[in-house]
């Protein structure tokens, strides 16, 4: 009696686990409708709402602006002007012949003081100057011959063409980015999808071997196990679900939209799985680093350093410039404003400027761009390696998770065969328990396998896509940033 109480009570706990884990499924499954969405348009969304897409377009922007600062230059530089001076002590002027009686021009009208004490103070010599000076005007330069000018132009042009393609970088990386969330989501929802469909075989097992306990056709050890099996089954299928939500944080977060958007993932790896052969044959042909990102931005710093240094060599040429000014003085002893006599001045000119000598400043900078552009040389070649090593990464990859899912295919059409008999047999009796677990645990490892080959199939293809670079370009090698992603 003291057996049959506890049997009750254990098969009791067993069924509030199944049924909370039955809930668990459920809620999964009827839970508010998310918003279905394909990989093609979880590409368009990130490509207007991925923050780092948003900076390299700003980047864009402001190298655009100084560009525009550069090109400034050639144009007149206006500017005006105004100054006052106060004089605090006047200059003394000195002659040699004799003055006579003229000493007396020396004083200052409204100075308040005589001839002859200003020509004392002076110690003979004539005050020049009045206490007040004003002066208003505007001056105007542009350069008419400077090579330097010409050349930073040049280079202005490669900055912007720079951040061009450094925004088609930033596009490329959220791509790939994009891409394996994705896959990671499709992943984990199959993942969860065989997790539930363990937890539904071992919830029917234990009902069918609860029954044939009850008609003393199953041991209680065999109850036990069939128990223990579905316990077992439920962490499995909690931590399922958390990889799912978590992998859709994720989708959310590198997609560039509020974390609490309800989205979901619209396709299944086994869409992928039909062209896999398909895509391992057409990227074997697309070797080609041409379109790498990293090697166009590395070529357009070797033009500009290439350009620096013919910038730093036009140092010593001369340059040539216009000049023009034009303004009015006033000089008074008071504040009489409207009394002022303005006087003006105005000039125009050229000015020619040779280099001769600065202490070998131009000669060290050239030579400062030389080695920068030796340094740039040994990083491109170093880079090229590392790319062609990732691409043969990458295609060795695919051809892995090619071959895994050819071999786990056959594993799982076997498994499948394998678990459909024992399942026939234990209904008759004819296999136990501990046979049909192993059977299910076969054919969970099989259809995990299969997911995980066409996982790493997909995520070694993008990777390879985003080495190679053949998006946002055009067919003649020019960046095409404004164009709509579309998964081929």
């Amino acid at each position: 009696m003291k057996k049959t109480v506890i049997l009750l009570v254990a098969v009791s706990s067993v069924f509030c686990i199944g049924a909370h884990a039955q809930d668990v499924v459920q809620q999964v499954d009827t839970a508010s409708a998310p918003k279905s969405i394909t990989l093609e348009q979880a590409l368009q969304i990130a490509l207007s709402e991925n923050a780092s897409v948003k900076v390299a377009d700003m980047e864009i922007e402001r190298t655009g602006y100084a560009r525009k600062g550069t090109y400034a230059s050639l144009f007149p530089q206006i500017d005006g002007n105004a100054s006052y001076q106060r004089t605090i002590e006047k200059q003394v002027m000195y002659m040699d012949f004799d003055m006579g009686g003229g000493a007396s021009g020396g004083s200052s009208e409204g100075s308040g003081s005589s001839a002859g004490s200003s020509a004392a103070s002076s110690g003979g010599g004539i005050e020049v100057g009045r206490w007040n000076t004003w002066s208003a005007g505007i001056t105007a330069s542009m350069p008419l011959v400077n090579a330097q000018l010409w050349k930073s132009l040049k280079i202005s042009d490669q900055d912007v063409e720079l951040a061009v393609e450094a925004a088609r970088s930033s596009r490329l990386e959220m791509v790939n980015q994009v891409k394996q969330a994705y896959f990671a989501c499709l992943l984990a929802k199959e993942a969860f999808e065989v997790y539930k469909s363990v937890y539904e075989n071992a919830l029917e097992n234990y009902k069918l071997t609860e029954m044939k306990y009850n008609a003393k056709r199953a041991s209680e050890l065999e109850l036990t196990r069939a128990k223990t099996t579905l316990a077992n089954a439920i962490p499995d299928v909690y931590n399922a679900e958390s990889s799912v939500i978590l992998s859709l944080w994720q989708l959310k977060a590198v997609m560039g939209v509020d974390l609490d958007e309800n989205i979901d993932v619209a396709e299944t790896l086994d869409k992928y799985a039909d062209s896999m052969l398909g895509d391992l044959a057409a990227s074997g042909d697309s070797l080609s680093l041409e379109n790498n990102s990293t090697m166009r931005q590395l070529a357009i710093q070797a033009e500009q350093l290439a350009n620096t240094v013919k910038l730093q060599q036009y140092a010593n040429i001369p340059t040539l410039s216009l000049a023009f000014s034009y303004n009015f003085n006033a000089m008074t002893n008071d504040f009489n404003f409207s009394e002022y006599r303005w006087s003006p001045y105005s000039y125009v000119g050229v000015t020619l400027s040779i280099p001769i000598f600065a202490g070998g400043k131009r000669h060290s900078a050239i030579r400062q761009a030389k080695v920068q552009a030796a340094e740039l040389n040994v990083q491109r070649a170093d880079t090229e390696r590392q790319l062609k090593i990732a691409i043969r990464q990458n295609l060795n990859q695919m051809e892995t998770a090619m071959k895994s899912y050819g071999a786990s295919q056959t594993a799982l059409v076997s498994a499948q065969k394998a678990y459909d008999i024992t399942a026939r047999s234990y209904e008759v009796g004819s296999s136990t328990l501990t046979d049909l677990n192993d059977a299910q645990l076969a054919l969970t490892q099989s259809q995990l396998a299969v997911s995980q080959a066409i996982y790493d199939f997909v995520i070694a293809k993008s990777s390879l896509e985003s080495t190679v670079g053949a998006d946002f370009i055009d067919a003649d090698g020019n960046v095409q940033l404004n164009n709509t992603y579309e998964n081929e």
